[in-house]
């Protein structure tokens, strides 16, 4: 394996102080935590939202909880891996791919990589743009055009450092979650089908609604739009944000366990909100007419309606569930950049300044967003088909980035005695097996689709 003497993203790598010695658990533990919210936060961008409202629980009741468990739990055991494979090694996914398969096939490997970042940016994209609609009445043209000015927030925050933008997005993440708890609450929704619904059911592969995706296709979105594959090169950078000592297996150790308790915490609320999205669809919308409900305005609408909601129905909850939205693409956004970066560097060497990468990346989500509103005029439910098809994309596109992470963690060579434990190896290698699977089928359903 070669050996990569630039250090990932240098700009923040081993910046951030963490107590040496036998320093208090917790004390510990806050310094380490961080990374772990910006790898969460993409796992409940505006694509959990269409698939989790709309797709799963207005559609199929809570059929599909136990998707987001699998997929949540699928999550958690990489993002463990992605830690170790940067604390042990000092490399991000990126680098230690490309020094496994060579500059030809890496190149390849950034192309399909940075496609998925892009997919996530277009769902950011159209999440702010009509979250702008729906508080500002604006249009959703205008809407995605302002869009692009937030590559000047991620510019302004990186002067703060990585340690406020790690509480920034927690912040975020806290308010995304009490929003939909609070509305959850409200609706009042069904705790005995909810428990029964985390055991995986063969509906799954068989259920169909008139006029609406399959149960199927929406579960491949959700592990799509909760399994996402930008995070794991993401992860394996930041981790190596804290000053550990990278010579001292003890500390090595100790590293991986406290960004173990972070991701796995993290990703819990995550797993919470993603649950809380698709458990409001059910207990709001289920049964309605899909055409009613099928986009973010329609359900924007639908929570100032008594009609549709009964007697919980507000403006309140309207603006709520529209700020929440807001506040979900804006934080995916700042770990985009920065995941795009990594790849960049990591796979071809390259490196662009942060405001030049992130126009770029920008103005190439928006081109499919506007050229859809161009074609089809300013309709949210043509937009938000878009926005499905992107989290269908990143499903796909996750065994390519999940077959390098669990090869590399799983070599005693590269890793030494962090070496993934042989029960992580079969989980791992079983996970891949299925996705790669459930995608073949996907494919095939989807073309089917297109060609009635």
């Amino acid at each position: 394996m070669e050996i990569v003497r630039k250090n990932s993203l240098e700009e923040i790598n081993g910046t951030i102080p963490v107590p040496r010695g036998k320093g208090s658990f917790f004390r510990k533990l806050f310094a380490f935590s961080g990374p772990g919210a910006l790898v969460a936060v993409g796992y409940m961008d505006p694509g959990n939202w269409i698939t989790s409202i709309q797709g799963g629980g207005a559609l199929y009741s809570y059929l599909l909880l136990s998707v987001i468990l699998i997929s949540s739990l699928i999550a958690m055991l990489l993002q463990v891996m992605c830690a170790k494979l940067g604390i042990v090694t000092g490399m991000d996914l990126a680098q230690a791919t490309k020094a496994l398969v060579g500059k030809r096939t890496a190149v390849v490997l950034w192309i399909t990589t940075e496609l998925a970042i892009i997919a996530t940016e277009i769902a950011e994209v159209i999440g702010s743009a009509i979250a702008l609609n729906l508080l500002f009445k604006i249009t959703l043209l205008l809407g995605v055009i302002i869009t692009v000015l937030d590559v000047f927030l991620l510019l302004a925050l990186m002067k703060f450092g990585i340690r406020k933008i790690e509480a920034l997005v927690f912040t975020l993440i806290a308010t995304i979650f009490v929003i939909f708890a609070y509305e959850v609450a409200l609706a009042n929704p069904d705790l005995g089908q909810i428990v029964r619904a985390f055991i995986p059911q063969s509906d799954i592969l068989t259920a169909k609604v008139a006029g609406g995706d399959s149960a199927f296709f929406i579960a491949l979105g959700i592990v799509g739009a909760t399994v996402m594959p930008h995070n794991l090169y993401l992860h394996s950078s930041i981790v190596q944000s804290r000053q550990y000592d990278r010579s001292d297996e003890r500390a090595l150790k100790e590293a991986i366990r406290y960004a173990t308790i972070d991701s796995n915490v993290q990703l819990g609320f995550s797993f919470i909100i993603n649950c809380l999205l698709l458990i409001l669809g059910a207990a709001l919308f289920f049964g309605k007419n899909p055409d009613d409900i099928g986009r973010f305005a329609q359900l924007y609408d639908a929570l100032q309606d008594s009609a549709m909601v009964g007697a919980i129905a507000s403006s309140t909850l309207a603006t709520l569930f529209a700020v929440a939205l807001l506040a979900s693409g804006q934080n995916a956004t700042i770990t985009g950049t920065l995941t795009g970066q990594i790849v960049m560097e990591g796979f071809i060497n390259f490196r662009l300044p942060l405001w030049q990468r992130r126009m770029i990346t920008r103005l190439i989500a928006i081109m499919p967003v506007v050229a859809c509103i161009y074609w089809w005029g300013d309709k949210g439910d043509v937009v938000e088909k878009l926005l499905v098809y992107t989290q269908v994309f990143l499903s796909i596109a996750l065994p390519i980035s999940m077959v390098p992470l669990l090869y590399l963690t799983s070599s005693k060579k590269r890793m030494g005695k962090f070496v993934n434990c042989p029960p992580f190896i079969v989980l791992g290698w079983l996970a891949t097996a299925i996705l790669l699977v459930l995608n073949i089928q996907l494919i095939i359903e989807t073309v089917r689709m297109l060609f009635n």
